[in-house]
């Protein structure tokens, strides 16, 4: 029986490679899938946003985060005036814009 242990003995000795090798391939494999599934996808989407609101002027017609819509009426570096309806503006911070509608979206303005 003593032949049994010798061969288990010998098995494991040859299938040990470099300790935590197996373990740092799969730490970084998962962090090359983390980046192409997750930062790099939003780090496009915070890009694209932030060249929209900076893009903003006026005549745009926009959908603030609140869900207002409305003609911009004053391009500020940090405000813009919105023309909600006729005679009622706001002021609402460039970065509460969410999205810039076609023109001519807003026909009753």
């Amino acid at each position: 029986m003593s032949f049994f242990v010798s061969d288990a003995m010998a098995a494991a000795e040859t299938t040990s490679g470099v300790p935590g090798f197996d373990s740092f391939i799969f730490v970084g494999l998962l962090f090359v899938i983390f980046y192409f599934m997750i930062i790099r996808p939003q780090s496009k989407r915070q890009k694209e946003q932030r060249n929209m609101v900076a893009e903003v002027g006026k005549g745009d017609e926009v959908v603030t985060n609140g869900g207002l819509v409305g003609k911009v009426v004053k391009a500020g570096d940090t405000y813009l005036g919105l023309e909600l309806a006729a005679g009622v503006e706001v002021n609402v911070q460039r970065n509460a814009i969410s999205q810039v509608l076609p023109k001519g979206t807003l026909k009753s303005l």
